[in-house]
């Protein structure tokens, strides 16, 4: 019965949306995955620059997810944001430019924590113009298929079903929509799912938005907030008042289980939340303060406070800031006493709700012209520690060190088609007996003349505290079809030596991937890795098919 309301829900949504033909986001997909870089294909690229946003779906929303360093007809070369991982097939979108300007390619958001953006984009604003309700709904079911076979362990085959829909304004009203679910099992292993079905079914996303006015919104049902994406998804009621550049929120409800992500009565949480939104004449700035106590089982499990920034005021500089403040610690006591020759050691944990550092985040980017961009970003976090979650191991997370780290991109164009990027990272924690460094470069190529072949390669060189190596790559694509049929073909040498003393690894890896636009919102995309090292060959294949509504 508890699964039977949203399938109902989501059928009668489907049944009434289906078959509008409405505006909808330009949708790529991920057609290759480097070290340092992210290919994303699209039927034309023609309203897409670079220096732009590519957005990633995550559990429902959008978020910034690449940075698109080149492009050509129908693919981008793009620089993935720390804190997201995409593979082949995943899904990116650009987002509709109500004006095309050099400003507005200016307003980019860089961040290591996933910054949640609104379906409407809040830096370009229409003033004084009369809101008309208008139904417009977007989404996509897919299926996919992981295959892994190789000559030295058992075959496996993985399938994963996805449904995606936000619908806005149903019937013209002031009541919409979204969802976003996944499916996913091995073949032949019923047993997980059949034993809890939330070990296969994620529901990301599922909730109803009602409008009573500009000013006034209410949400109802499990949704990550734009303004408070770090909390996570609320399983329960938010509302958001606005009064001017001001924005007042209040949210309430549960958090999803943690471990597999169902709903969970016993992990409430509840907060509040105040931002602030400043447009000029070159960009925007945006800054929001919440507050927000999580609990399990009536008891505290983590209270904290959220500041983020971000800034675009001044031409050609952007600035993201984000800071998480613990206002709810607890210290190991270790204090050992001395009774009738026994040693008691006291393993309690005092209360101590002075504010507390968990995570900082700070990125600035600068592009003086057109052909230079440099960005350089720090981060500053420790372990997010849920007290009551994760009591059995508090300990441990409590000796866990602070880990740090810097990063440093440069991406030049000295000629058109020619992109050359440099990436060096540095990140330590005195833990680690030293610290783990890499170095990245890359130069591509959009278009060679006479094959119509875009080329990239790269170099990586890496450190880490077990381990040293280096990667060298070299990836070609070209359109077969123009619009209808795309390809790549890529190459990479991998040798990492362990410091443990272990033998050394020396790998070759192919890549081949095909993308299909078989009907306007019907595509199939093909991908395939080979590993090869001395004593086996691992091989992946992935499909995916998607139609989208």
């Amino acid at each position: 019965m508890k699964y039977f309301l949203p399938v109902v829900f989501i059928v009668f949504l489907v049944s009434r949306l289906t078959g509008q033909n409405l505006p909808e986001n330009v949708e790529g997909k991920v057609s290759y995955v480097t070290t340092q870089n992210v290919y994303a294909k699209f039927k034309s690229t023609e309203n897409i620059a670079k220096g732009d946003t590519l957005y990633a779906q995550v559990e429902g929303a959008l978020i910034p997810g690449l940075i698109v360093q080149d492009i050509s007809s129908i693919s981008c070369v793009c620089i993935p944001l720390s804190g997201l991982k995409l593979s082949v097939g995943d899904q990116v979108f650009s987002k509709q430019k109500a004006v095309k300007s050099e400003n507005n390619r200016n307003q980019n958001i860089v961040s290591a924590s996933p910054v949640i953006v609104a379906s409407q984009d809040s830096a370009n604003p229409k003033k004084d113009q009369v809101k008309k309700r208008t139904q417009l709904i977007t989404g996509n079911v897919s299926v996919a298929s992981y295959l892994n076979f190789s000559d030295v362990s058992a075959n496996s085959q993985r399938m994963k079903y996805t449904f995606s829909m936000v619908a806005q304004n149903i019937g013209n009203s002031k009541l919409s929509a979204e969802t976003y679910i996944t499916f996913a099992h091995k073949l032949n292993e019923w047993s997980e799912v059949q034993d809890d079905i939330f070990n296969g079914l994620k529901i990301y996303s599922l909730s109803v938005n009602y409008e009573f006015n500009k000013n006034n919104k209410i949400w109802l049902g499990r949704k990550i907030n734009p303004r408070i994406s770090n909390v996570g998804a609320i399983d329960g009621l938010q509302y958001e008042l606005k009064a001017g550049s001001f924005t007042i929120g209040l949210v309430g409800g549960t958090r999803p289980d943690y471990r597999n992500y169902s709903f969970n009565s016993s992990l409430p949480q509840f907060g509040a939340y105040l931002g602030h939104d400043l447009y000029g004449k070159n960009g925007s700035m945006q800054t929001t303060v919440a507050f927000m106590d999580q609990m399990n089982s009536g008891s505290t499990d983590r209270r904290f406070a959220y500041l983020q920034h971000t800034n675009s005021l001044i031409r050609n500089l952007f600035f993201f800031g984000s800071v998480e403040v613990d206002l709810y610690n607890k210290t190991m006591n270790i204090a050992t006493t001395t009774q009738d020759s026994i040693v008691h050691q006291d393993t309690t944990y005092p209360q101590d709700n002075s504010p507390h550092l968990s995570n900082l985040y700070l990125s600035l980017r600068y592009r003086p012209i057109r052909q230079i961009s440099l960005t350089l970003s720090y981060s500053n976090r420790q372990n997010v520690i849920y007290y009551e979650t994760y009591k059995d191991i508090v300990d441990r997370l409590l000796e866990a060190a602070t880990v740090q780290g810097f990063i440093l991109q440069i991406n030049l164009q000295p000629v058109k088609l020619l992109t050359i990027g440099l990436n060096a990272g540095y990140r330590n924690s005195k833990n680690d007996p030293r610290p783990s460094k890499n170095l990245y470069g890359y130069l591509t190529y959009s278009r060679i003349p006479g094959v119509n072949v875009a080329a990239t390669i790269s170099a990586t060189i890496l450190e880490t505290s077990y381990m040293s190596g280096k990667i060298f790559s070299l990836g070609l694509s070209r359109d077969l079809v123009p619009g209808k049929l795309s390809s790549g073909l890529s190459y990479r040498y991998v040798s990492y030596k362990f410091y443990s003393g272990e033998t050394n690894l020396v790998q070759n890896m192919a890549e081949v991937n095909f993308s299909w636009r078989i009907l306007k919102k019907l595509s199939c995309g093909l991908y395939y890795e080979g590993t090869f090292d001395p004593t086996s060959i691992f091989n992946r294949v992935y499909i995916n098919i998607t139609q989208r509504f």
